[in-house]
C-alpha cells in the first residue's frame, strides 16, 4: 500500500514496539536496501539484537528524545497503542505523524473488539478515541489499520481515503 501511494519503492521504515524485529526480516526480504529503525522498550531486545538489527531502546513516548529522524515511508506500530496511557499516546501519535511520509500501520484493538488473552495494562477505549487522536495528529485512514498524512491524502481519490 505504501508503494502504491508513494508511486515508488519503500526505502525507510520505523517500527515502534518492534520486539525482536520480525517486521525487519519480512521487509528486508522484499526490499534488501531498506533502512530499518526499530524502537522497543526491552533492555534485552536492545542488548541482544540492537546493533545487528538497528533496534534502539525506547517507546512511543520517547521518540522525540531519541531523535528517530525521518521522514519514513512506512511506520509500523502494531499491538502497542492500546497499552499506552492517553497523554503519551497523543504526543507519540503526533511524533509519528511528523515523521511519516507514506503509510503508518497502526494495528490495535478497541473496546468494540471481542478479544481474548492477556489484558494486563490494556486500555479499553472506544474506536472513536483512536480515530480522533489520529485525525488530530493530521492522519487520514486508508483502511486496514493504515493511515497517511493529510498532505498525501489530498491527492487521493474519495474512495481511497475515508473521512477526507
Amino acid at each position: 500500500m505504501a508503494e502504491q501511494l508513494l508511486e515508488r519503492r519503500v526505502r525507510t521504515a520505523l517500527d515502534v514496539g518492534c520486539g525482536e524485529g520480525l517486521w525487519r526480516a519480512a521487509l528486508r526480504r522484499e526490499r534488501p536496501r531498506l533502512h530499518y529503525l526499530g524502537i522497543d522498550p526491552s533492555e534485552y531486545v536492545s542488548r541482544r539484537f540492537g546493533a545487528r538489527r538497528n533496534i534502539h531502546r525506547g517507546n512511543l513516548g520517547s521518540l522525540e528524545s531519541l531523535d528517530a529522524g525521518g521522514p519514513f515511508d512506512l511506520i509500523l506500530c502494531n499491538d502497542v497503542l492500546h497499552y499506552v496511557p492517553a497523554p503519551e499516546l497523543h504526543a507519540g501519535v503526533r511524533s509519528l505523524a511528523e515523521r511519516l511520509h507514506g503509510v503508518a500501520y497502526l494495528g490495535l484493538f478497541t473496546s468494540a473488539d471481542d478479544i481474548e488473552g492477556d489484558l494486563d495494562g490494556f486500555f479499553r477505549r472506544p474506536p472513536s478515541f483512536y480515530r480522533d487522536a489520529f485525525t488530530a495528529a493530521g492522519l487520514r485512514t486508508v483502511g486496514m489499520h493504515c493511515w497517511i498524512p493529510a498532505q498525501l491524502a489530498k491527492d487521493r481519490s474519495v474512495l481511497e481515503v475515508s473521512g477526507a
